[in-house]
């Protein structure tokens, strides 16, 4: 039986995680490449937000936003030593594509291939790094140590940044970027801390 939504689903509740979680998901694109503002979904309507203006002069080097139905809380938090708690959004994910892409709030099928350990403020922030699933130059690799140095370099130099305010002290920390392995424990993590959470249909209940 065919379905869909006779309205815009929500993001975060109303989309599927993904074909074959944890190595095939979904990414919902919230900033692009070309973006010099961060965007955020606002978690009660759904609709992207102007979360902040950008202090730095960096740019985000991939696609960036987050796997559906994922929650960072408990599970994602214990997996981290030195974090007290998940940060409470869903699981934030950075695609990689050959072409440039300059569209936001799209989806976008992505392969999942590692991920870097971001601290912020105590809280478990993680960045998993996917490629697009049929990109003709990354859809091969299977795990972050088959992707150049400097790209992964890139991605370190704007998430430690990115925040970076003056006269305000640093609380952001990235610890050794993680492989396929791992990254398949924080998304099943995320998984279930979502549905500890929301229930297995969100859809079905209002969403505070």
């Amino acid at each position: 039986m065919k379905s869909f939504s006779q309205w815009r689903p929500h993001p975060w509740h109303g989309l599927d995680v993904g074909a074959e979680p944890p190595r095939r998901v979904h990414a919902y694109i919230e900033i692009s490449p070309f973006d010099t503002v961060k965007f955020e979904v606002d978690k009660k309507s759904g609709y992207l937000r102007v979360d902040r203006s950008v202090r730095s002069s960096s740019q985000h080097p991939a696609l960036y936003g987050f796997i559906p139905r994922t929650l960072c809380a408990r599970r994602v938090g214990d997996l981290m030593d030195d974090a007290k708690r998940g940060d409470g959004d869903p699981l934030d994910i950075c695609v990689i594509s050959e072409r440039p892409i300059s569209r936001i709030e799209i989806l976008a099928n992505a392969r999942v291939v590692g991920g870097l350990p971001m601290n912020d403020h105590d809280e478990a922030d993680d960045k998993i790094i996917a490629v697009i699933e049929d990109d003709p130059l990354w859809s091969n690799i299977d795990d972050i140590s088959e992707l150049p140095p400097a790209l992964i370099d890139r991605l370190l130099h704007y998430f430690l940044s990115y925040k970076l305010a003056p006269g305000h002290p640093q609380k952001v920390s990235i610890g050794e970027p993680y492989g396929f392995e791992h990254a398949t424990k924080v998304i099943e993590a995320a998984m279930a801390d979502y549905i500890e959470e929301f229930g297995a249909n969100p859809e079905r209940r209002k969403i505070a």
